[in-house]
Order: structure tokens, then sequence, then C-alpha cells
């Protein structure tokens, strides 16, 4: 009898890195031409088509042009970021993805609406361990799928989102004091935008049901909500239609208690003035 080996599955990354080397191949090219067509270091180019690196979204969509790919490597680029996001994120994310509607609260500037550099201040953390080329690299590839999320708000049928935050939320900033003004600034421009609501939870609401996890619930086009809960950590995914309705009765008293969209707006553009120089 023949021996079955187990071949271990190409990853994401991989397979990524395999369609560059292809493309890049077929044109006759070798990585320090195309450095100097693309203005993109070798040595970037070369951890891309090796796997080691996952790059932002706008990098495929150059290579993209350049090779006149269309948009086979941002699709390749969507399936690989999805192996730097947990396990436990997983399943919430292709319906976040695909959702028609979301209403969210949340304790801390939420990943959908975090500006680069915030994203990066924020997964970089304040743990005080000493920096590594390693753990710098893991930030990278994390702010990139956190910033590949963001496409949701530009894809042909743009979700209709309402995000309550909690006044700490936007009171409490990073080091850096630019990072946490253009941090203000971008919830004031999210909040212009047509299919966005954004509103303050003020810390005189008083004591609320989701004072302990923030909350997302998800509409799609057909079909039950669902509601992702997530607290210290811990994730979880729920769409027992009981728990989910009760949920939407927590949220619907917070959203009473909130700030209008127009007052939250201000509110955040007050607390923007006082943090600039």
């Amino acid at each position: 009898m023949d021996q079955v080996v187990d071949v271990p599955e190409e990853s994401g990354r991989a397979a990524l890195g395999r369609t560059l080397r292809f493309l890049r191949e077929k044109e006759g090219k070798s990585l320090g031409q195309l450095a100097e067509d693309t203005g993109y270091d070798k040595s970037y180019l070369s951890r891309l088509e090796k796997g080691d690196r996952l790059s932002k979204r706008t990098v495929m969509e150059d290579l993209d042009s350049y090779y006149g790919s269309g948009d086979l490597l941002v699709r390749e680029w969507r399936e690989a970021r999805r192996e730097v996001i947990k396990d436990k994120y997983k399943a919430f994310m292709d319906l976040e993805a695909s959702a028609q509607i979301m209403w969210m609260f949340q304790l801390r500037v939420p990943g959908l609406l975090q500006t680069e550099d915030y994203a990066r201040a924020v997964l970089s953390g304040l743990s005080g361990a000493q920096t590594t080329a390693a753990n710098s690299e893991e930030v990278e590839e994390q702010v990139a799928a956190r910033m590949g999320r963001q496409e949701l708000f530009h894809r042909q049928s743009a979700p209709s989102v309402r995000v309550i935050l909690d006044e700490g939320a936007v009171r409490r900033p990073v080091s850096d004091p630019k990072v946490w003004a253009d941090q203000l600034s971008h919830l004031v421009d999210a909040a212009k935008l047509p299919n966005v609501a954004i509103q303050v939870l003020p810390y005189t609401a008083g004591v609320h049901d989701l004072m302990n996890s923030d909350l997302i619930l998800l509409w799609q086009r057909v079909g039950d909500p669902v509601a992702y809960v997530e607290g210290n950590g811990i994730g979880q995914l729920i769409d027992d239609p009981d728990r989910v309705l009760s949920y939407r009765l927590s949220y619907d008293l917070v959203r009473d208690a909130a700030l209008s969209p127009a007052e939250s707006t201000a509110f955040i553009e007050r607390l923007l003035e006082e943090c600039r120089p």
C-alpha cells in the first residue's frame, strides 16, 4: 500500500507571494527593476514574494495596475490578510464584510474608524516590552489587516453604520498629540458620510447594560440579525434570537441616552480644539 503523505496547506501569504513572483518573471523583470519602476524597496518586494510580509491594500492595487492584472492581487491579498486575524474573529469578519446594517457600541475607537497611525499606536500597546523586528512586523501586518477592513465603507452597497462611542473613547489619547488629533478629526469626517452616524454616550448617562463590553449588531440582506460581544479580549458571536433581541433592547436604551449625531460631532470637535497646540 502506498504511504499517504500529508502535504502542508499553502498559506494565503505564500500563494500571494507566488503570484507576485510569477507576474514579475512573466514581465521579465528583476526585483531591482521592479523596485525602480514602482518606487518600492527591493528588500520589501522580496519579502512579499517570499510570503514573509503582508502589504497594505494600496501596494497590491499599485502592482495590479503595474502588471495589468485587474484586481487579481487585491483578491488574493483579501484572503491572505485573514491569516493575521485570530480564528475567533474570522466568522465575525465574514459577517461584517457582507452586513447591510451595523449598530455598534464601543468603549474604544473601533477598528473601522481608526486612522493608520492610531491603529499602530494601539496595537503596539504600552506593555513596555522591548520592540523587536519580529513584533514590529506583526504590528504592521495587523495594521494592514485593520485598514483593509475599512474597504466596506467604499463598496458598491456600503452598509448603514451607527456607532455609539463611550465618552472615554474620545477622551483617552495616545501619547503622540498629532496622532490623537488626526484620529478625532477622522471621526468628525466619518460622521459626515451619508451612511454613518456617530453618537457619544456621555459619562452623565450613568450606568447601563453595556458598560463591560463592546457590542456589534449585524443585519444581512436576508436572515435574522446576529450579535458580537467582546470584552477582556474574548469575543463571542451570538445568533440565538432571544439573546440578540435582549442585546438590541440594551442598545436602544444606550442610544436613547446618547447625544444626538449633531451634538456628538460638536462634542468631538470641541475635544479636537482642546488638544490642538
